[in-house]
């Protein structure tokens, strides 16, 4: 049994041992839908609306993506990508922490938490940029030609053969000038907890010489943090847009932390940028490193969601 590393005043509480993935490698996450909450808040005719200007943005957006010319095309999916979060009924919000000397332009791998789909949006909605992200992310109805258009880079994490290949592309943008962002812990989390870094695709930062971006990602509502977003566990991709649109007051918080120079290995840059996002103390109030997080499989049911509603 692994403890879950909660606050002091929670205490530690075992979790199952996680069930075989195809490989080490393979990211697992322990959260599971007992770890989110469902508040259904949004009237029948408010999450009809939405509904109705989801599809409205994104039957445009091809449209506009061929009309507008290439160098506005940035401005654009920003745009779209806050569109669509205000149809779902989440507000960004941002915090600029970097540097006076971090670069504002040319090839930046950025580097954020994983919670679930709206996660893409969010990080659109500060600045477009290309995803490494689940391979069937493309055939994912309405999401996927978004997915196109915004340039995701695919990876199937059960086939490691395809690994360096995945690297070598994230390179390739790099050194062209293109901002590539990528999750590295693999999968998502319900936002309570977090799991490690995994280093591999930092490797693309290392051989591009581009810096690292370091972008912390949460969701809060009402001064708490939700972990309505969540895309965890048997979740389907139905249960959680229907989550998503019942849900009212949510915020995506995104601070960008200051940039990270790659002249060291991928682990110690991996070491770095997970201190990076944990940051101050008043962050980490908020959520828990999960450590062993590969050995886990379940986190949020019983006393282990009660301690951590207590703390929030």
């Amino acid at each position: 049994m692994m403890p879950a590393l909660l606050s002091p005043e929670a205490g530690a509480l075992s979790c199952p041992p996680a069930e075989p993935t195809a490989h080490s490698w393979m990211p697992h996450s322990p959260c599971g839908p007992s770890c989110v909450d469902s508040p259904a808040e949004a009237g029948t005719l408010r999450v009809a609306a939405r509904v109705l200007g989801i599809a409205g943005v994104l039957l445009s957006f091809p449209i506009a993506h061929v009309a507008t010319p290439r160098r506005r095309r940035t401005g654009l999916q920003r745009r779209y990508a806050r569109a669509l979060l205000a149809c779902c009924g989440i507000r960004v919000r941002i915090t600029d922490e970097r540097a006076a000397g971090d670069r504002r332009d040319g090839g930046v791998l950025v580097v954020a938490g994983h919670i679930g789909w709206t996660d893409i949006l969010a990080l659109t909605a500060v600045e477009p940029m290309g995803f490494v992200a689940r391979a069937d992310l493309v055939e994912w109805p309405a999401l996927g030609d978004v997915a196109k258009k915004v340039r995701v880079i695919p990876i199937d994490r059960e086939r490691l053969r395809q690994l360096p290949s995945v690297i070598e592309t994230m390179a390739a943008r790099l050194t062209a000038g293109e901002r590539v962002c990528f999750f590295p812990e693999g999968t998502t989390w319900c936002g309570r907890a977090h799991g490690r870094l995994r280093p591999a695709l930092f490797q693309a930062a290392v051989d591009s010489g581009a810096p690292v971006q370091p972008l912390r990602l949460r969701y809060v509502a009402r001064g708490e943090l939700s972990t309505v977003p969540g895309f965890v566990g048997v979740d389907s991709l139905a249960d959680s847009f229907r989550r998503v649109l019942r849900s009212k007051g949510v915020v995506a918080e995104i601070t960008l932390r200051p940039q990270l120079r790659p002249d060291v290995d991928r682990h110690e840059l991996a070491r770095r940028c997970e201190a990076a996002l944990e940051g101050d103390t008043v962050a980490r109030a908020f959520t828990d490193v999960i450590h062993g997080s590969e050995h886990l499989s379940a986190i949020g049911t019983g006393a282990t969601r009660q301690a951590e509603v207590q703390r929030v």
